[in-house]
């Protein structure tokens, strides 16, 4: 099970690092537009709006990757952590924003942080 968490937890961290990339430098390239479905006058007036948020999501991949090489009870902690925060975010995005993001974000979260829960 701890191979399995470890798997999970390793995509959400690189599923977030790609959301910064999308977010962070390709917000006004056909990748973002196509995610954000804005055109090109709206993506260029969101775009540092979407850099902001790419930033946080480099954060939480960051915190995933610290929580992977670090050692126990530290890594268990910080992967707990920062799961907790994608989970959240990933809520109340899905709540707020767009309803795609309870699956692409809020749903890899929690079987992410089920599976390091389990795996203790």
């Amino acid at each position: 099970m701890e191979t399995t968490a470890n798997v999970l937890v390793g995509l959400v961290a690189a599923l977030h690092a790609y959301i910064l990339v999308l977010e962070m430098f390709l917000w006004e390239k056909r990748p973002g537009r196509e995610l954000s479905g804005f055109d090109a006058e709206m993506a260029r007036a969101t775009a540092p709006l979407a850099a902001n948020q790419g930033l946080y999501n480099g954060f939480l991949s960051a915190g995933l990757v610290w929580g992977l090489i670090a050692a126990d009870p530290t890594g268990f902690r910080v992967q707990v952590f920062f799961l907790a925060c994608v989970l959240i975010a990933g809520l109340y995005g899905g709540i707020t924003a767009n309803r795609r993001i309870l699956l692409a974000q809020a749903l890899p979260g929690a079987l992410a942080l089920a599976a390091v829960l389990l795996a203790r």
